[in-house]
């Protein structure tokens, strides 16, 4: 597991700055993924204070 701190008053504004940082690779599994702050699913608009925990879950496959 890997872990980055941005700054971002809502998911989308840390969503942005995570793409600018890691490139074509991580926006394209980000397109698939399903994002979740502080353990409840979130979309761009959710609001961020300090401290809260963003975490990027990718689509994941199994049998």
């Amino acid at each position: 597991m890997r872990s980055d701190e941005f700054a971002g008053d809502t998911v989308g504004d840390l969503l942005a700055a995570a793409r600018s940082r890691y490139g074509p690779s991580f926006a394209a599994v980000l397109a698939r993924s399903r994002i979740w702050v502080n353990g409840r699913r979130a979309t761009a608009d959710t609001s961020l204070v300090p401290d809260d925990e963003v975490a990027v879950l990718p689509p994941v496959s199994g049998g």
